[in-house]
């Protein structure tokens, strides 16, 4: 990847390569555009649990403690 700022059209012509070069190094590329400078930036992966969704009608715990719970406030015949 080369060193300093990239214009558009150079990573245009060098767009994996660019890539590639992020990730295996963690240095983010800069490149310049209309006058701004925009980076392209390695982020974390996300793992395995961050991936989870909450399930808040779900009970957490133990389910021998529910066995014994006692139900007979909640109980109607």
């Amino acid at each position: 990847m080369p060193a300093g700022k990239l214009t558009a059209s150079r990573l245009r012509a060098d767009v994996y390569r660019v890539l590639d070069g992020v990730l295996e190094t963690g240095v983010p590329a800069v490149v310049q555009r209309r006058g701004r400078t925009l980076r392209i930036v390695a982020g974390k992966p996300a793992g395995r649990l961050d991936r989870l969704v909450a399930r808040p009608e779900f009970i957490k715990g133990n389910p021998e403690e529910l066995v014994h719970l006692d139900w007979s406030h909640e109980w109607r015949p």
